[in-house]
């Protein structure tokens, strides 16, 4: 099973509330999981796929031992599980968020040249899909 993207553009969901990408906001009880996201997409850019980062946030915002992970690692993909097509990062934080040919992410600020070179369709071969909306409207 292959949960990644390659060669893709998510652009911000169509009502979006965000003008610029901003940094999502921690809680009381810590890293929320866009904020995870955001800390290690941008930290290192390019250099997780999607299901790996699926995973890597779920055990952080779950707080899994090392020794544990393996375990967890093969009951969480025996789930299905929300693509970044949901993520709040793209819904609500004003992130594009943009896989490479290997299928490895970064996130893209919508305010930026980049985002928009890619919503312009400026990159060739690269397929654009608008993350999910955050109402039914």
């Amino acid at each position: 099973m292959d949960w990644n993207y390659y060669d893709t553009f998510i652009t911000v969901a169509p009502d979006c509330p965000a003008e610029r990408g901003i940094v999502p906001p921690d809680k009381k009880m810590g890293k929320t999981k866009p904020g995870i996201e955001y800390e290690l997409l941008s930290e290192y850019p390019y250099m997780y796929t999607q299901e790996q980062m699926l995973f890597e946030v779920h055990a952080r915002h779950k707080g899994i031992p090392a020794e544990e992970l393996e375990e967890k690692k093969a009951e969480f993909y025996a789930k299905p599980t929300a693509c970044f097509r949901a993520s709040m990062l793209a819904k609500k934080y004003g992130w594009g968020i943009h896989f490479d040919e290997a299928g490895r992410m970064a996130i893209v600020p919508m305010e930026s040249p980049d985002y928009r070179r890619f919503v312009e369709g400026q990159a060739a071969g690269v397929k654009l899909l608008a993350a999910m909306r955050n109402s039914r409207k």
